[in-house]
Protein backbone atom coordinates (compact mmCIF):
# COMPACT_ATOMS: atom_id res chain seq x y z
CA UNK A 1 0.00 0.00 0.00
CA UNK A 2 2.81 2.40 0.92
CA UNK A 3 4.56 1.62 -2.42
CA UNK A 4 1.35 2.42 -4.34
CA UNK A 5 0.92 5.71 -2.46
CA UNK A 6 4.56 6.58 -3.14
CA UNK A 7 4.14 5.79 -6.84
CA UNK A 8 1.00 7.90 -6.98
CA UNK A 9 2.74 10.87 -5.38
CA UNK A 10 5.69 10.53 -7.76
CA UNK A 11 3.38 10.38 -10.78
CA UNK A 12 1.60 13.47 -9.56
CA UNK A 13 4.89 15.32 -9.23
CA UNK A 14 5.87 14.14 -12.71
CA UNK A 15 2.65 15.53 -14.18
CA UNK A 16 3.21 18.77 -12.30
CA UNK A 17 6.65 19.02 -13.91
CA UNK A 18 5.12 18.46 -17.33
CA UNK A 19 2.73 21.35 -16.75
CA UNK A 20 5.45 23.66 -15.50
CA UNK A 21 8.13 22.83 -18.04
CA UNK A 22 7.94 23.94 -21.69
CA UNK A 23 7.83 20.51 -23.35
CA UNK A 24 8.12 20.54 -27.13
CA UNK A 25 7.23 17.81 -29.58
CA UNK A 26 9.43 17.91 -32.63
CA UNK A 27 9.48 15.83 -35.80
CA UNK A 28 12.56 13.59 -36.05
CA UNK A 29 14.41 14.46 -39.29
CA UNK A 30 15.19 10.78 -39.95
CA UNK A 31 12.05 8.91 -38.91
CA UNK A 32 9.45 11.63 -39.43
CA UNK A 33 7.96 10.70 -36.05
CA UNK A 34 7.10 13.10 -33.24
CA UNK A 35 9.42 12.97 -30.24
CA UNK A 36 10.07 14.75 -26.96
CA UNK A 37 12.54 17.58 -27.58
CA UNK A 38 13.49 20.38 -25.20
CA UNK A 39 16.14 21.79 -27.56
CA UNK A 40 15.49 23.82 -30.66
CA UNK A 41 17.99 23.43 -33.49
CA UNK A 42 19.55 26.78 -32.54
CA UNK A 43 19.92 25.60 -28.92
CA UNK A 44 21.34 22.29 -30.14
CA UNK A 45 24.02 24.13 -32.14
CA UNK A 46 24.84 26.36 -29.16
CA UNK A 47 25.12 23.31 -26.88
CA UNK A 48 27.46 21.73 -29.42
CA UNK A 49 29.66 24.82 -29.44
CA UNK A 50 29.91 24.79 -25.65
CA UNK A 51 30.65 21.06 -25.59
CA UNK A 52 33.25 21.43 -28.33
CA UNK A 53 35.29 23.88 -26.28
CA UNK A 54 35.38 21.41 -23.38
CA UNK A 55 36.30 18.48 -25.62
CA UNK A 56 39.15 20.40 -27.24
CA UNK A 57 40.38 21.63 -23.86
CA UNK A 58 40.35 18.09 -22.43
CA UNK A 59 41.97 16.18 -25.30
CA UNK A 60 43.64 18.73 -27.53
CA UNK A 61 43.64 18.88 -31.33
CA UNK A 62 46.09 16.83 -33.37
CA UNK A 63 47.82 19.37 -35.58
CA UNK A 64 47.97 17.94 -39.09
CA UNK A 65 46.20 20.20 -41.59
CA UNK A 66 46.56 17.67 -44.39
CA UNK A 67 44.90 14.90 -42.37
CA UNK A 68 42.20 17.18 -40.96
CA UNK A 69 41.41 18.48 -44.44
CA UNK A 70 41.08 14.91 -45.68
CA UNK A 71 38.60 14.01 -42.92
CA UNK A 72 36.71 17.23 -43.50
CA UNK A 73 36.36 16.40 -47.20
CA UNK A 74 34.95 12.93 -46.53
CA UNK A 75 32.67 14.27 -43.79
CA UNK A 76 31.29 17.13 -45.85
CA UNK A 77 30.44 14.79 -48.75
CA UNK A 78 28.48 12.55 -46.41
CA UNK A 79 26.82 15.50 -44.64
CA UNK A 80 25.43 16.81 -47.96
CA UNK A 81 23.42 13.63 -48.51
CA UNK A 82 22.36 13.28 -44.86
CA UNK A 83 18.95 14.17 -43.43
CA UNK A 84 20.30 17.48 -42.06
CA UNK A 85 22.65 18.93 -44.68
CA UNK A 86 22.27 22.52 -43.42
CA UNK A 87 24.05 22.10 -40.06
CA UNK A 88 27.46 23.80 -39.60
CA UNK A 89 29.43 20.52 -39.45
CA UNK A 90 32.96 20.41 -38.10
CA UNK A 91 35.27 17.39 -38.19
CA UNK A 92 38.23 17.24 -35.80
CA UNK A 93 41.09 14.89 -34.92
CA UNK A 94 41.73 14.62 -31.17
CA UNK A 95 45.27 14.14 -29.91
CA UNK A 96 44.74 10.98 -27.88
CA UNK A 97 45.57 7.28 -28.43
CA UNK A 98 42.21 6.19 -27.06
CA UNK A 99 40.20 4.31 -29.69
CA UNK A 100 37.02 6.32 -30.18
CA UNK A 101 34.87 8.40 -32.47
CA UNK A 102 31.90 10.40 -31.26
CA UNK A 103 29.58 13.27 -32.11
CA UNK A 104 27.92 16.01 -30.09
CA UNK A 105 24.80 18.02 -30.95
CA UNK A 106 24.92 20.69 -33.59
CA UNK A 107 27.29 19.02 -36.06
CA UNK A 108 30.59 18.32 -34.24
CA UNK A 109 32.27 15.01 -35.10
CA UNK A 110 35.51 13.79 -33.49
CA UNK A 111 37.98 11.07 -34.41
CA UNK A 112 40.87 10.20 -32.13
CA UNK A 113 44.35 9.32 -33.32
CA UNK A 114 43.68 5.94 -31.75
CA UNK A 115 40.75 5.09 -33.99
CA UNK A 116 42.39 6.49 -37.13
CA UNK A 117 45.39 4.21 -36.57
CA UNK A 118 43.01 1.20 -36.54
CA UNK A 119 40.99 2.08 -39.64
CA UNK A 120 42.27 0.57 -42.86
CA UNK A 121 40.50 2.26 -45.75
CA UNK A 122 38.59 5.35 -46.73
CA UNK A 123 35.49 3.15 -46.90
CA UNK A 124 35.90 2.24 -43.21
CA UNK A 125 36.43 5.90 -42.38
CA UNK A 126 33.29 6.89 -44.32
CA UNK A 127 31.19 4.21 -42.60
CA UNK A 128 32.26 5.28 -39.11
CA UNK A 129 31.83 8.93 -40.15
CA UNK A 130 28.32 8.13 -41.42
CA UNK A 131 27.54 6.39 -38.14
CA UNK A 132 28.51 9.47 -36.13
CA UNK A 133 26.60 11.75 -38.51
CA UNK A 134 23.62 9.48 -37.91
CA UNK A 135 23.68 10.37 -34.21
CA UNK A 136 23.49 14.04 -35.17
CA UNK A 137 20.87 13.78 -37.90
CA UNK A 138 18.57 11.61 -35.79
CA UNK A 139 19.10 14.03 -32.88
CA UNK A 140 20.13 11.23 -30.53
CA UNK A 141 22.23 13.45 -28.26
CA UNK A 142 19.64 16.19 -28.20
CA UNK A 143 16.94 13.67 -27.36
CA UNK A 144 18.98 12.15 -24.54
CA UNK A 145 19.68 15.64 -23.24
CA UNK A 146 15.94 16.33 -23.22
CA UNK A 147 15.18 13.10 -21.39
CA UNK A 148 17.95 13.76 -18.89
CA UNK A 149 16.70 17.28 -18.21
CA UNK A 150 13.18 16.03 -17.64
CA UNK A 151 14.37 13.20 -15.40
CA UNK A 152 16.50 15.56 -13.34
CA UNK A 153 13.64 18.01 -13.00
CA UNK A 154 11.22 15.30 -11.92
CA UNK A 155 13.63 13.77 -9.43
CA UNK A 156 14.67 17.19 -8.14
CA UNK A 157 11.05 18.30 -7.61
CA UNK A 158 10.21 15.12 -5.78
CA UNK A 159 13.24 15.43 -3.54
CA UNK A 160 12.08 18.82 -2.38
CA UNK A 161 8.99 17.19 -0.96
CA UNK A 162 10.14 13.77 0.15
CA UNK A 163 12.83 12.71 2.59
CA UNK A 164 12.25 9.17 1.37
CA UNK A 165 13.32 10.10 -2.15
CA UNK A 166 16.48 11.70 -0.85
CA UNK A 167 17.50 8.33 0.56
CA UNK A 168 16.52 6.59 -2.67
CA UNK A 169 18.14 9.18 -4.97
CA UNK A 170 21.32 7.17 -5.79
CA UNK A 171 19.18 4.14 -6.70
CA UNK A 172 16.81 6.29 -8.73
CA UNK A 173 19.67 7.85 -10.64
CA UNK A 174 21.10 4.40 -11.36
CA UNK A 175 17.77 3.37 -12.85
CA UNK A 176 17.73 6.44 -15.06
CA UNK A 177 21.30 5.79 -16.27
CA UNK A 178 20.45 2.17 -17.12
CA UNK A 179 17.44 3.36 -19.10
CA UNK A 180 19.68 5.72 -21.02
CA UNK A 181 22.18 2.92 -21.72
CA UNK A 182 19.44 0.70 -23.18
CA UNK A 183 18.08 3.62 -25.16
CA UNK A 184 21.57 4.45 -26.39
CA UNK A 185 22.00 0.94 -27.74
CA UNK A 186 18.87 1.44 -29.81
CA UNK A 187 20.37 4.68 -31.05
CA UNK A 188 23.57 2.90 -31.99
CA UNK A 189 21.69 0.42 -34.14
CA UNK A 190 19.90 3.25 -35.90
CA UNK A 191 23.23 5.04 -36.38
CA UNK A 192 24.66 1.84 -37.91
CA UNK A 193 21.82 1.82 -40.45
CA UNK A 194 22.37 5.50 -41.24
CA UNK A 195 26.13 4.98 -41.52
CA UNK A 196 25.55 2.24 -44.10
CA UNK A 197 23.00 4.40 -45.94
CA UNK A 198 25.08 7.58 -46.07
CA UNK A 199 28.34 5.86 -47.03
CA UNK A 200 26.62 3.70 -49.67
CA UNK A 201 24.91 6.72 -51.24
CA UNK A 202 28.30 8.46 -51.31
CA UNK A 203 29.63 5.55 -53.35
CA UNK A 204 31.57 3.66 -50.65
CA UNK A 205 31.57 -0.08 -50.02
CA UNK A 206 29.70 -0.15 -46.71
CA UNK A 207 30.51 -3.83 -46.10
CA UNK A 208 33.79 -2.42 -44.79
CA UNK A 209 31.98 -1.20 -41.68
CA UNK A 210 31.72 -4.88 -40.75
CA UNK A 211 35.49 -5.25 -41.28
CA UNK A 212 36.10 -2.50 -38.72
CA UNK A 213 33.75 -4.18 -36.25
CA UNK A 214 35.85 -7.32 -36.67
CA UNK A 215 38.95 -5.25 -35.86
CA UNK A 216 37.26 -3.94 -32.70
CA UNK A 217 36.39 -7.46 -31.66
CA UNK A 218 40.00 -8.60 -32.13
CA UNK A 219 41.24 -5.64 -30.09
CA UNK A 220 39.61 -6.82 -26.87
CA UNK A 221 42.30 -9.26 -25.77
CA UNK A 222 45.25 -7.17 -26.98
CA UNK A 223 44.24 -3.68 -25.86
CA UNK A 224 46.71 -1.85 -23.63
CA UNK A 225 46.01 0.14 -20.47
CA UNK A 226 44.25 2.85 -22.46
CA UNK A 227 41.63 0.23 -23.25
CA UNK A 228 38.69 0.57 -25.59
CA UNK A 229 36.95 3.40 -23.81
CA UNK A 230 33.38 4.32 -24.56
CA UNK A 231 32.92 2.26 -27.68
CA UNK A 232 32.16 -1.04 -25.98
CA UNK A 233 30.18 0.42 -23.10
CA UNK A 234 27.57 2.08 -25.31
CA UNK A 235 27.74 0.25 -28.62
CA UNK A 236 26.14 -3.13 -29.31
CA UNK A 237 28.40 -6.17 -29.34
CA UNK A 238 30.46 -6.19 -32.57
CA UNK A 239 29.53 -9.84 -33.13
CA UNK A 240 25.84 -8.88 -33.24
CA UNK A 241 26.44 -5.99 -35.64
CA UNK A 242 28.59 -7.60 -38.32
CA UNK A 243 25.89 -9.70 -39.96
CA UNK A 244 23.30 -6.90 -39.81
CA UNK A 245 25.65 -4.34 -41.35
CA UNK A 246 26.70 -6.71 -44.14
CA UNK A 247 23.06 -7.44 -45.05
CA UNK A 248 22.14 -3.74 -45.04
CA UNK A 249 25.16 -2.85 -47.17
CA UNK A 250 24.35 -5.54 -49.77
CA UNK A 251 20.77 -4.32 -49.88
CA UNK A 252 21.87 -0.73 -50.53
CA UNK A 253 24.30 -1.87 -53.20
CA UNK A 254 21.53 -3.77 -54.96
CA UNK A 255 19.07 -0.87 -54.68
CA UNK A 256 21.61 1.69 -55.96
CA UNK A 257 22.56 -0.52 -58.89
CA UNK A 258 26.24 0.41 -58.74
CA UNK A 259 29.00 -2.12 -59.33
CA UNK A 260 32.21 -0.39 -58.32
CA UNK A 261 31.91 0.95 -54.80
CA UNK A 262 34.92 2.84 -53.42
CA UNK A 263 37.31 1.34 -50.88
CA UNK A 264 40.43 3.55 -51.36
CA UNK A 265 42.60 1.52 -48.99
CA UNK A 266 45.98 2.79 -50.17
CA UNK A 267 44.78 6.40 -50.33
CA UNK A 268 43.70 6.25 -46.68
CA UNK A 269 46.89 4.58 -45.46
CA UNK A 270 49.04 7.17 -47.19
CA UNK A 271 47.06 9.94 -45.42
CA UNK A 272 47.86 8.58 -41.94
CA UNK A 273 51.48 7.80 -42.77
CA UNK A 274 53.63 9.59 -40.18
CA UNK A 275 50.80 10.11 -37.67
CA UNK A 276 51.80 9.90 -34.01
CA UNK A 277 50.98 6.49 -32.54
CA UNK A 278 50.19 5.89 -28.88
CA UNK A 279 51.01 8.46 -26.24
CA UNK A 280 52.80 11.62 -27.31
CA UNK A 281 55.71 11.69 -24.84
CA UNK A 282 55.92 15.49 -24.97
CA UNK A 283 52.48 15.56 -23.30
CA UNK A 284 53.62 13.18 -20.57
CA UNK A 285 54.47 9.51 -20.23
CA UNK A 286 55.06 6.89 -17.54
CA UNK A 287 58.22 4.82 -17.40
CA UNK A 288 59.22 2.57 -14.48
CA UNK A 289 56.55 4.07 -12.21
CA UNK A 290 57.60 7.67 -12.85
CA UNK A 291 55.55 10.24 -14.77
CA UNK A 292 57.62 12.54 -16.96
CA UNK A 293 56.33 15.69 -18.66
CA UNK A 294 59.03 16.96 -21.06
CA UNK A 295 57.03 19.96 -22.27
CA UNK A 296 56.48 21.35 -18.76
CA UNK A 297 59.75 19.89 -17.44
CA UNK A 298 58.68 18.05 -14.29
CA UNK A 299 58.44 14.51 -13.00
CA UNK A 300 56.90 12.65 -10.04
CA UNK A 301 56.53 8.99 -8.97
CA UNK A 302 53.36 7.02 -9.70
CA UNK A 303 52.05 4.56 -7.10
CA UNK A 304 52.70 0.97 -8.13
CA UNK A 305 49.69 -0.93 -9.53
CA UNK A 306 47.47 2.16 -9.52
CA UNK A 307 45.37 3.00 -12.57
CA UNK A 308 46.82 5.99 -14.39
CA UNK A 309 45.05 8.42 -16.73
CA UNK A 310 46.65 11.46 -18.33
CA UNK A 311 44.62 14.15 -20.12
CA UNK A 312 45.43 17.72 -21.11
CA UNK A 313 43.74 19.10 -18.00
CA UNK A 314 44.49 16.51 -15.31
CA UNK A 315 46.44 13.45 -14.25
CA UNK A 316 44.38 11.00 -12.21
CA UNK A 317 45.66 7.94 -10.36
CA UNK A 318 43.29 5.46 -8.72
CA UNK A 319 44.11 2.76 -6.17
CA UNK A 320 43.63 -0.92 -6.97
CA UNK A 321 40.69 -1.07 -4.53
CA UNK A 322 39.23 2.15 -6.00
CA UNK A 323 39.02 3.63 -2.51
CA UNK A 324 41.67 6.33 -2.99
CA UNK A 325 42.79 8.68 -5.72
CA UNK A 326 45.49 11.24 -6.46
CA UNK A 327 44.68 14.11 -8.79
CA UNK A 328 47.28 16.42 -10.26
CA UNK A 329 46.52 19.57 -12.24
CA UNK A 330 47.78 23.02 -13.16
CA UNK A 331 46.24 25.65 -10.89
CA UNK A 332 44.75 28.92 -12.07
CA UNK A 333 46.06 30.60 -8.89
CA UNK A 334 49.17 32.78 -8.87
CA UNK A 335 50.59 31.42 -5.60
CA UNK A 336 50.38 28.24 -3.48
CA UNK A 337 48.58 30.20 -0.73
CA UNK A 338 45.93 31.43 -3.15
CA UNK A 339 45.47 27.93 -4.59
CA UNK A 340 44.97 26.49 -1.09
CA UNK A 341 42.41 29.14 -0.17
CA UNK A 342 40.52 28.63 -3.43
CA UNK A 343 40.30 24.87 -2.89
CA UNK A 344 39.00 25.21 0.69
CA UNK A 345 36.40 27.81 -0.29
CA UNK A 346 35.22 26.11 -3.46
CA UNK A 347 34.76 22.72 -1.81
CA UNK A 348 33.54 24.03 1.55
CA UNK A 349 36.31 22.02 3.13
CA UNK A 350 37.14 21.98 6.82
CA UNK A 351 40.85 22.77 7.15
CA UNK A 352 42.56 20.39 9.58
CA UNK A 353 46.23 21.33 9.09
CA UNK A 354 48.35 23.65 6.97
CA UNK A 355 52.09 24.33 6.68
CA UNK A 356 54.75 25.62 4.31
CA UNK A 357 57.48 23.34 3.05
CA UNK A 358 60.23 22.90 0.52
CA UNK A 359 59.78 20.15 -2.08
CA UNK A 360 63.04 19.47 -3.87
CA UNK A 361 63.92 23.15 -3.93
CA UNK A 362 60.38 24.30 -4.82
CA UNK A 363 58.18 26.37 -2.50
CA UNK A 364 54.97 24.60 -1.48
CA UNK A 365 51.96 24.70 0.84
CA UNK A 366 50.63 21.46 2.32
CA UNK A 367 47.10 21.12 3.73
CA UNK A 368 44.92 18.39 5.16
CA UNK A 369 41.18 18.98 4.95
CA UNK A 370 37.83 17.20 5.15
CA UNK A 371 34.93 17.48 2.76
CA UNK A 372 31.43 16.22 3.49
CA UNK A 373 29.78 14.26 0.63
CA UNK A 374 26.58 12.27 0.27
CA UNK A 375 28.64 9.08 0.61
CA UNK A 376 30.45 10.25 3.74
CA UNK A 377 33.51 12.28 4.75
CA UNK A 378 36.53 12.51 2.46
CA UNK A 379 39.90 13.33 3.94
CA UNK A 380 42.22 15.12 1.54
CA UNK A 381 45.96 15.74 1.57
CA UNK A 382 46.89 18.57 -0.81
CA UNK A 383 50.18 20.02 -1.99
CA UNK A 384 50.36 23.31 -3.88
CA UNK A 385 53.76 23.69 -5.53
CA UNK A 386 55.29 26.78 -7.14
CA UNK A 387 57.44 25.98 -10.20
CA UNK A 388 58.50 29.13 -12.03
CA UNK A 389 55.41 31.17 -12.82
CA UNK A 390 53.11 28.13 -12.55
CA UNK A 391 51.40 26.57 -9.54
CA UNK A 392 50.61 22.85 -9.54
CA UNK A 393 48.08 21.09 -7.32
CA UNK A 394 48.15 17.58 -5.88
CA UNK A 395 45.10 16.17 -4.09
CA UNK A 396 45.24 12.76 -2.43
CA UNK A 397 41.78 11.76 -1.25
CA UNK A 398 40.21 8.81 0.47
CA UNK A 399 37.29 8.10 2.83
CA UNK A 400 38.04 9.16 6.37
CA UNK A 401 38.24 5.56 7.63
CA UNK A 402 41.00 4.51 5.19
CA UNK A 403 42.82 7.82 4.69
CA UNK A 404 45.62 7.00 7.16
CA UNK A 405 46.55 3.83 5.27
CA UNK A 406 47.19 5.89 2.12
CA UNK A 407 49.09 8.79 3.72
CA UNK A 408 52.53 7.41 2.90
CA UNK A 409 51.49 6.82 -0.74
CA UNK A 410 50.24 10.41 -1.03
CA UNK A 411 53.38 11.80 0.56
CA UNK A 412 55.68 9.75 -1.67
CA UNK A 413 53.99 10.94 -4.87
CA UNK A 414 53.66 14.58 -3.86
CA UNK A 415 57.07 14.77 -2.25
CA UNK A 416 58.65 13.32 -5.38
CA UNK A 417 57.63 16.24 -7.58
CA UNK A 418 60.77 17.79 -9.05
CA UNK A 419 62.34 19.55 -12.02
CA UNK A 420 62.94 17.28 -15.02
CA UNK A 421 66.54 17.64 -16.23
CA UNK A 422 67.29 14.22 -17.77
CA UNK A 423 67.95 14.91 -21.47
CA UNK A 424 66.94 11.35 -22.41
CA UNK A 425 63.45 12.04 -21.06
CA UNK A 426 63.27 15.62 -22.29
CA UNK A 427 64.07 14.58 -25.86
CA UNK A 428 61.85 11.50 -26.00
CA UNK A 429 60.30 11.20 -29.48
CA UNK A 430 56.87 9.71 -30.21
CA UNK A 431 56.27 6.52 -32.13
CA UNK A 432 54.67 7.05 -35.55
CA UNK A 433 52.65 5.08 -38.06
CA UNK A 434 54.73 4.10 -41.06
CA UNK A 435 53.19 2.59 -44.18
CA UNK A 436 55.38 0.11 -46.03
CA UNK A 437 54.89 -2.40 -48.89
CA UNK A 438 54.96 -6.14 -48.18
CA UNK A 439 58.35 -7.37 -49.48
CA UNK A 440 57.12 -10.80 -50.62
CA UNK A 441 53.89 -12.83 -50.71
CA UNK A 442 53.30 -14.80 -47.52
CA UNK A 443 51.47 -14.60 -44.20
CA UNK A 444 50.88 -11.40 -42.28
CA UNK A 445 53.23 -12.71 -39.60
CA UNK A 446 56.01 -13.20 -42.15
CA UNK A 447 55.38 -9.78 -43.68
CA UNK A 448 55.41 -7.95 -40.36
CA UNK A 449 58.61 -9.71 -39.22
CA UNK A 450 60.24 -8.78 -42.53
CA UNK A 451 59.22 -5.15 -41.91
CA UNK A 452 60.87 -5.17 -38.49
CA UNK A 453 58.04 -6.01 -36.09
CA UNK A 454 59.26 -7.41 -32.74
CA UNK A 455 57.64 -10.71 -31.70
CA UNK A 456 55.76 -9.11 -28.80
CA UNK A 457 54.07 -6.68 -31.22
CA UNK A 458 53.07 -9.09 -33.99
CA UNK A 459 49.52 -9.75 -32.78
CA UNK A 460 48.76 -6.09 -31.99
CA UNK A 461 50.14 -4.90 -35.34
CA UNK A 462 48.14 -7.53 -37.22
CA UNK A 463 44.98 -6.31 -35.50
CA UNK A 464 45.90 -2.70 -36.32
CA UNK A 465 45.99 -3.74 -39.99
CA UNK A 466 42.64 -5.49 -39.78
CA UNK A 467 44.32 -8.85 -40.34
CA UNK A 468 45.06 -12.15 -38.63
CA UNK A 469 48.63 -13.42 -38.39
CA UNK A 470 48.02 -16.43 -40.65
CA UNK A 471 46.22 -14.41 -43.34
CA UNK A 472 47.94 -14.26 -46.76
CA UNK A 473 49.16 -10.90 -48.08
CA UNK A 474 50.68 -10.30 -51.49
CA UNK A 475 53.94 -8.55 -52.33
CA UNK A 476 53.49 -4.80 -52.69
CA UNK A 477 50.42 -4.57 -50.45
CA UNK A 478 50.69 -1.72 -47.96
CA UNK A 479 50.79 -2.47 -44.23
CA UNK A 480 51.05 -0.24 -41.18
CA UNK A 481 53.97 -0.60 -38.81
CA UNK A 482 55.11 1.52 -35.88
CA UNK A 483 58.56 3.10 -35.58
Amino acid sequence: MREKRFASVLMGLFLLCLLCFPIACAVNPVTGEHQLMLLSEEEEIRLGQETDSRVVSEYGIYRDDRLTGYLDGVGKRLAKISHRPGLPYEFKVLDTPVVNAFAVPGGYVYFTRGILSNLNSEAELACVMGHELGHITARHSAQQYSRAQLAQLTLGSAMMFSQTLQVLAPLAQMGVSMLFLSYSRDNEREADDLGVAYSSQAGYDATHMALFFETLERMKPVSDKSGLPEWFSTHPNPEDRIGTVQREAKKWQKDLGLKNFKVNRDAYLKRINGMVYGEDPQEGFVEKDVFYHPLLRFQFPVPENWTFQNTRSMVQMTSRNKDAAIMFTLSSAKSPDEAARNFVQKNRARLMASDRRDINGLSAVRTVSRVMTHQGTLEIMSNYVQKGAKVYEFHGLAPENVFRSYQSVFQNTMGGFRQLTDKRMLNRKPYRIQVAPVPRTGTVKQALKALGAPDRKLQAWAVMNGKTLDETVRAGMLLKIVK
